[in-house]
This record gives C-alpha cells, structure tokens and sequence, in this order.
C-alpha cells in the first residue's frame, strides 16, 4: 500500500487531535507546543490513551493537552537524570576494565585475539574501535599518533577511552572468562559476569536512547538480568518486568551504591516520580509500593 497522508498546518493537527477526544484549553499554548515539539513526537505520548485499532485513533479516557505536555517533560526530566547517572558507570567500568586487563596483558591487551571468545567479532569489534580512534579529537590520541609507530594503535586507556560505551561492552562480553573479567564483576559486588555483562549492554542501551533524545517512560528495553545474590544489598520484591524502566533502574542504583555511595540518583529519582504524571508508574514497571522498599529509602 502506498503513503498518501500529505503534511498538515499545527492548526489541522489541533483540529485533529480534537476531534478524536483531546481537550485542548488553550489551543494559542498548544500551536506553540507544536510549533517545537512535532506532532509525531508528541504521538508517541498520546498512544497508550488511544484506540488505535480504529481509523480514527480515537482517545479511551478524558485526556487533556496539558496532561500530554507534562507527562512529555516529565519523561525528559527523567531522561536527563538517568544519562547523568549512567555517565558514572560507564566511566567506572571502562576505567576498571582498562585498569585491570592492562596490569596483567599490558598496555594493548585489548589487541590480542588469544583473550577473546569469538574472532571474528573481535575483528569486527576492533575494526570499529579503530574508526572511533580515527574520528577521535582528543588531544591524547593526536600525541600519540604523531610520537609512536608501534604499535600503529594507542593503547587501551587511550583507544577504550574514545570508545563508545556500546562497543565497550560488546567487546567486553567477547572476552574470555578468567580471573580479570570475574574480577570487574566482582568490583561491583556481582559474582556472575555474564550478568554483569547483560547489565552493561543493557545500559548502553538506554544510554543511547537518552543522548537521542528517545522516550524513557513506556520503553521496552532489552531483557535484563535480575540477580539472585549480591554482595550489597539489593530490592527485595523481584516480581516485576524485565524488559520496563524499572528494572534498569534498580540496578542502576545497586551499581551506584558500590561505587558513588553519596550520590543524589536515588533520591532525585524517588522525588520525581512523587510527581508523575497520570498515575504513569505502572507503564514503566514499578509495582505497588516500590518505594516503601529499605532499598529505595
């Protein structure tokens, strides 16, 4: 079938979102909305209130305009904390793998194919860590290339630090298990590494969706490994999705725990979602009393 919708005016899409139910108080404030926020951003908001098996997408439940705006800034604001959080990690794991593989294999460990399971992913995986080491402006890479010849790379806490955090943790899950890779594991009071492995492609994930700016509050993420030990403590309910926001989040905080026990994730987290909007826990996972929980307190 052929797309035939042509592109309409922000007061045809008023119009439109009217007419299938929106309450629209102040249709001056939603032209400016959408003349910054584009209707097909805004849709993926409206969605789960709407009946979209019928042509008309008609809304399921008296809904305002404004309640979509703040349910859309709510999701931002949740956004720009989780990337902030997820920034800590990140750093912390590629400096303990970095630190801890270099102290055994030397500086361009991660060039040896004899430490990692699959060699043709770790040919992928290097090829790509080399593109990011050419597109890379920092200053510590530019020295290198222009004091060394060999080897033609820098070495790992150089090239892993240009690295993004995706390729990271692929390249990661690709090494073999020995004591090292137990051991980074083990820093963060985690005893399986191949969970710990899942945990960091998981957030690499979302960290993406949060630097482009993608939906939080009702994602389906990757499945995501609950643990049934761990060396700190940890949420005791463990009835929930796998694959929703809050999973993702208890252990993001059980990894900030371990190695930032100061920081404001946890609180900021609890205090913003004291005010989400349209009773929007659910859709994200969280189950009832989440956050009576010692683990969140």
């Amino acid at each position: 079938m052929q797309y035939k919708k042509e592109p309409t005016t922000v007061i045809e899409q008023i119009k439109k979102m009217q007419s299938r139910g929106l309450t629209i108080g102040d249709t001056a404030l939603a032209a400016h909305y959408l003349s910054n926020i584009s209707y097909y951003r805004l849709r993926a908001y409206t969605f789960p209130f709407q009946n979209n098996e019928l042509e008309n997408q008609s809304f399921i439940k008296k809904i305002s305009f404004e309640e979509i705006i703040n349910l859309y800034v709510f999701d931002g604001q949740l956004r720009l904390l989780i990337f902030n959080a997820i920034e800590k990690i990140e750093v912390s794991f590629r400096t303990q793998i970095i630190h801890q593989y270099s102290l055994v294999h030397g500086s361009h460990w991660h060039l040896k194919p004899e430490l990692y399971n699959n060699s043709i992913y770790f040919a992928e995986q290097i090829a790509s860590l080399q593109k990011e080491i050419d597109r890379s402006n920092e200053t510590f890479i530019k020295h290198y290339n222009k004091k060394y010849t060999k080897p033609s790379s820098p070495p790992s806490w150089m090239s892993l630090e240009v690295s993004s955090m995706g390729l990271l943790s692929k390249l990661f899950k690709n090494l073999k298990k020995d004591a090292i890779k137990t051991g980074v594991a083990h820093y963060y009071g985690l005893k399986d590494v191949d969970l710990f492995s899942n945990w960091m492609f998981c957030l690499s994930i979302l960290r993406n969706t949060c630097a482009h700016h993608g939906r939080v509050w009702n994602r389906r993420l990757p499945e995501i490994a609950i643990p049934r030990k761990t060396l700190f403590p940890y949420v005791e309910n463990k009835i929930f999705y796998t694959n929703k926001t809050y999973a993702i989040l208890c252990n993001m905080v059980y990894i900030l725990n371990c190695i930032s026990p100061e920081h404001s994730f946890k609180a900021n987290l609890v205090q913003l979602m004291n005010n989400c909007p349209l009773a929007q826990e659910k859709e994200m996972g969280f189950p009832k009393n989440w956050n009576q929980e010692k683990f969140w307190q």
